[in-house]
């Protein structure tokens, strides 16, 4: 009796960067629709928020008895232009220029968390020694804790400051780290439905805080 030879088809083995490519496919093809936002409230103005940074330079100041060994180090995108005006604001204050640097981390967003598990760390520019020095990182919204993390992690990779202080403009909770500011423009109470979008001049045309739903 004769039988009929079973054949089993292989695929092809999968290199990385096949690999790679398929499951970028594979994301694109299962990602959500674009979630649409919807404006609830303006938190605050242009106005509000250069008088918010002007608090917390003097904040900054009052609490490290001055501005020896001190570095601002802002987190991209919107942390490198608040952390270039309390820069300015400091050395008004004191008469003196305050180092200020930037970390470049990418394809996340900490107030929406939509683009992966965890931050991705770009080249950074901090453009000064930092060790033995106290670094404050600027971001200008909290939320989770991750980017946080990830600033950190990119920070140390640099060097070993003294001490390392958060600033942010906007706290709105729901951490997912056991990180928090030591200097914070505003808390706000949010749900995990909203999200808060900073504007400023130098990246979006625009100078507010606003609330939105989505």
């Amino acid at each position: 009796m004769r039988h009929g030879s079973n054949r089993v088809k292989c695929r092809p083995a999968v290199g990385d960067g096949d690999l790679t490519r398929h499951m970028v496919s594979m994301s694109r093809k299962s990602a959500a629709p674009k979630t649409t936002l919807r404006q609830k409230s303006q938190l605050m103005s242009g106005s509000e928020i250069e008088r918010t940074l002007v608090r917390l330079a003097h904040e900054i100041v009052e609490k490290g008895d001055g501005i020896k060994g001190l570095g601002l180090v802002g987190i991209r995108r919107r942390g490198v232009p608040l952390a270039e005006r309390l820069g300015r604001i400091i050395g008004r204050i004191e008469n003196a220029a305050v180092p200020v640097g930037t970390l470049d981390i990418t394809f996340y967003r900490d107030d929406l968390s939509t683009l992966g598990p965890k931050p991705v760390i770009q080249d950074s520019e901090i453009g000064f020694p930092i060790d033995d020095k106290d670094i404050i990182l600027v971001d200008d919204v909290l939320f989770t804790g991750r980017t946080t993390r990830a600033a950190l992690d990119a920070l140390f990779s640099h060097g070993r400051p003294r001490q390392v202080q958060l600033c942010v403009l906007i706290d709105r909770g729901h951490r997912e780290l056991p990180i928090e500011a030591t200097y914070v423009g505003r808390i706000v109470q949010t749900t995990m439905n909203e999200v808060i979008e900073v504007k400023l001049m130098e990246v979006d045309d625009a100078e507010k805080v606003l609330l939105m739903e989505k």
